[in-house]
């Protein structure tokens, strides 16, 4: 929508603060007639004596006269088309009719001198300067004419016999001229500075609609529902989005509460986003049936809604349908399912196929049976049989646990017990060019399965010593913490933790060669491997645990210089 042309806004407006104007004054003309009869009424008894029945006709007339020409005025200011010029044809009117009554009043002794003042005001408020000039102008020579008119005998006295001559007269003429110019002047002057003040109103007024419209035009342009509330959580507004994808209509919804439109977007967003304290704003995702009975999915932004010094007086609430985004999002999980099986397939048909190309290369061997074999070579080829299938039955027992871990069984597991069993198994294959260090709080306990936990421990500490070929040190701690760590890029898996809960972190670090940083993204996947006959299972199965387990797990690793596995899981109290 287009705004007018500054100037035409301007003229239009003018325009109609003059016809107002003239409407108010009008009406006070008016009441000033009325007002004028009451006091001729009683100008007999105002010390002058017995009035001349000429004057009396005189004045009633110059009244009437008067009070008529208000009227027609009056029913004349719906039809004007320049109130301007309408307005200047009132004042030399008014100017006769004063003089009229001056005239019949006594000349230089009348009381009706002072409405001169009032029509060098009316002047300046219906044409400013020129208007309040004119006015004093006209109304100086109208009475300096009929004094001296009265003073030379051209024109009755109906006052009293006059106690001066004519400079005297001069002289009173002239204050009252006087009177008159400095009363234009200030007049105008006041009526310029109320015309610009009344032009700046309009244009205030003018700017404050404009941004009224734009404000609801970009509130129901908004491809998102809005909707305001009030302290007590009842909307307060309501656009056309909100409309659509609610199925209420806007006057049904003013006045209800939130929850009778959507069912649970007090509790998740407005109560919250109110008594948060610093927490102004929520964001939630929450299935909804519309007032039309469709399954949606919004999503909801909650804040609070405050005036200019910062007082809460209510919530803003922003929702959208979000339900193909949804369906998108679970289209792309069901993919990457997908792929993931279709990828972790193939990576065990690589796997298997190995050993099992080994096994019956040596069966047929066998099966040829050679007399000149030697038995030294039968019993080769045996071993190759044996092996091969034990590396098959590792490789399935590692997928079936990875693949399909047992649910965790949670319980305060005394993690110092953990530590010195895991290190005592190791103790079975001892590597006498490797350290091995532990440093765990006595009495440290963590929610967890200890199977599981004890199965984690034992495959990184596994996967630290094989790290080390040409030995080193393998240091495994435990230490309850209060924030957790920051997270490193590479091989990172995000924390689930609120700020504050009680946790402990693990750490089993080695001294060895290092994962270099272009695998250091894919070291958690499944069957890969750096390591000739590994399985590429046993990290992978170490965050499948850590997962289950509500932890979280990140690495940092340094080619030569070694890597550090942290683990975050649940803490339990201490030991009693």
């Amino acid at each position: 929508m287009e705004a007018p042309a500054p100037g035409i806004a301007g003229a239009a407006g003018a325009e109609a603060r003059l016809q107002t104007r003239l409407a108010r004054l009008t009406a006070a003309r008016l009441l000033l007639a009325l007002a004028l009869l009451v006091v001729a009424v009683a100008f007999q008894g105002i010390g002058r004596g017995e009035v001349p029945e000429a004057a009396e006709r005189g004045l009633y007339a110059t009244l009437a006269l008067g009070f008529l020409g208000t009227l027609v005025f009056a029913g004349l200011l719906g039809r004007i088309r320049h109130p301007g010029t309408f307005a200047a044809i009132q004042i030399p009117t008014d100017v006769a009719i004063i003089t009229a009554l001056v005239l019949f009043t006594g000349g230089d002794e009348s009381l009706f001198s002072f409405l001169y003042v009032l029509l060098v005001v009316f002047g300046a408020s219906v044409a400013q300067r020129g208007g309040a000039f004119g006015a004093a102008a006209l109304s100086a020579g109208f009475h300096g004419a009929v004094l001296a008119a009265i003073q030379r005998g051209l024109l009755p006295d109906y006052g009293t016999p006059p106690g001066a001559e004519g400079p005297v007269l001069l002289a009173f003429w002239s204050v009252h001229s006087g009177a008159l110019a400095v009363t234009a002047l200030l007049a105008s002057h006041l009526s310029r500075e109320l015309q610009t003040a009344d032009a700046r109103l309009d244009q205030s007024q003018s700017n404050l609609r404009l941004l009224r419209r734009l404000h609801e035009r970009t509130v129901e342009s908004l491809m998102s529902g809005l909707l305001t509330t009030d302290p007590d959580g009842r909307i307060t507004s309501f656009n056309r989005e909100a409309v659509r994808i609610t199925g209420v209509p806007a006057r049904q919804a003013l006045g209800r509460d939130i929850d009778e439109v959507i069912p649970g977007a007090r509790q998740r967003v407005v109560a919250p986003a109110v008594a948060g304290g610093l927490v102004t704003r929520l964001r939630e995702r929450m299935p909804y049936r519309n007032h039309r009975g469709d399954d949606l999915h919004l999503g909801l932004s909650g804040s609070i809604l405050r005036d200019e010094d910062g007082t809460a007086r209510g919530s803003v609430v922003i929702f959208q349908d979000v339900t193909r985004v949804v369906e998108m999002e679970a289209e792309l999980r069901r993919s990457v399912r997908l792929a993931a099986t279709g990828k972790l397939a193939a990576d065990i048909a690589h796997e298997v196929r190995n050993p099992l190309a080994a096994i019956s290369g040596s069966i047929q061997m066998l099966m040829g049976g050679d007399p000149e074999r030697a038995p030294g070579e039968r019993q080769r080829l045996m071993e190759i049989v044996l092996r091969e299938t034990d590396r098959l039955n590792a490789l399935i027992t590692d997928f079936l646990q990875y693949a399909h871990p047992r649910p965790p069984r949670p319980e305060a597991v005394k993690l110092g017990a953990v530590v010195e069993e895991v290190l005592g198994m190791l103790q079975h294959a001892p590597r006498p060019d490797v350290k091995i260090e532990t440093q765990v709080d006595p009495g440290l306990r963590v929610v967890a399965d200890a199977a599981q936990v004890r199965q984690l421990l034992w495959n990184l500490c596994v996967n630290g010593l094989q790290a080390m070929p040409r030995g080193g040190c393998l240091r495994v701690q435990a230490a309850a913490v209060v924030e957790p760590p920051q997270e490193s890029r590479g091989g990172g898996r995000k924390a689930r933790w609120e700020p504050g809960s009680a946790r402990v972190e693990v750490c089993v670090a080695d001294t060895g060669v290092g994962i270099p940083p272009e695998v250091r993204d894919r070291i958690f996947d499944p069957f890969f491997t750096t390591k000739e006959g590994g399985t590429g299972l046993g990290l992978a199965t170490v965050h499948r645990i850590v997962e289950a387990n509500r932890g979280s797990l990140r690495m940092e690793s340094a080619v030569g210089v070694g890597t550090t596995f942290r683990i975050l899981l649940p803490r339990a109290g201490e030991e009693s």
